[in-house]
């Protein structure tokens, strides 16, 4: 048993695409939680040694050799900073947060180039403002999400993301331009739609809908390099967000899981880039938010 086991995780691993994504979006599903089915493998190593069963041993350490492809470079040590590095800071405040104003002076004490927030509800957005105003003097906000900056920004507008299905005035995106030292960079701060597991599976397709509309802009995007930051409500491993991850890359290390803040499990808070490199990205002390704060290195080419 322990070895068909293994072999079956294993081919979750190997062929997690292969799983269908119709009703319930259980590929979607599998995806979400992909980094762990590395415990699971380990856990089938322990029957194995116990029994001393070559044949078993083997079986068991296939899952533990795919995982280990698949994610093991994540457990590595990124590079020290670069010259051409840009440090952000991606966090999804709450709209339910008690404390503002703690959250704001945290953020701010990690030092960042760049603070990009979701769920800014009045009147907390004004104490964000003030707070992180000594230390980034340009800031731009579009709705309920902003992007705060140590560097100029131009031509703020909002990006229309909104699902087709929703009616009320619902603005959750921000297109802006930083002027770095190192050249122009167009930054996107997006917080897609929500997704709900319940007995139907996973019910993701306003998410889906609106990954692909900011994958639009993404692409059409004239700017050479760009930066998104967002709660985007799913992991890199989600086949939903293809738009975003076929066109943009990812952090090269660390896991970083973001949600929810009393037990993380998943990364849902994203750094992608286009024309820069994501180097290692890790979460931050908790806030006041049902999120952890990420903060990631960008290298700038």
């Amino acid at each position: 048993m322990t070895a068909v086991l293994a072999v079956l995780t294993a081919g979750l691993l190997i062929g997690h695409r292969a799983v269908p994504d119709s009703v319930g979006r259980p590929g979607s599903l599998l995806e979400t939680f992909l980094p762990w089915l590395g415990p699971v493998a380990v856990v089938l190593l322990v029957p194995a040694l116990l029994r001393r069963s070559a044949a078993a041993l083997v079986a068991s350490l296939l899952p533990v050799a795919v995982w280990t492809h698949l994610f093991g470079g994540l457990l590595l040590p990124g590079a020290g900073p670069g010259p051409r590095d840009l440090a952000v800071v991606q966090h999804n405040v709450g709209d339910e947060n008690t404390d503002p104003a703690g959250t704001a002076r945290a953020l701010a004490d990690a030092g960042p180039d760049l603070i990009a927030l979701e769920e800014l509800v009045p009147p907390a957005r004004a104490v964000y403002a003030g707070i992180l105003a000594p230390r980034y003097p340009y800031h731009a906000v579009r709705g309920t999400v902003g992007l705060w900056s140590k560097h100029p920004l131009s031509g703020a507008r909002p990006v229309d993301i909104k699902p087709p299905d929703i009616t009320e005035t619902w603005e959750r995106g921000l297109r802006t331009v930083v002027h770095t030292p190192h050249g122009d960079i167009a930054a996107y701060v997006a917080h897609l739609p929500s997704v709900r597991v319940g007995a139907g599976g996973l019910a993701s397709s306003r998410r889906d809908g609106s990954a692909g509309l900011l994958g639009e802009a993404v692409a059409a995007e004239k700017v050479r390099t760009v930066l998104l930051l967002g709660d985007l409500n799913g992991t890199v491993d989600d086949r939903g967000l293809a738009p975003l991850t076929s066109r943009m890359n990812t952090a090269e290390r660390g896991f970083a899981f973001s949600f929810p803040a009393a037990f993380p499990v998943a990364r849902i808070d994203q750094v992608m880039a286009r024309s820069a490199t994501v180097g290692h990205i890790r979460t931050l002390p908790a806030t006041g938010s049902d999120h952890l704060p990420v903060a990631a290195r960008v290298t700038l080419r």
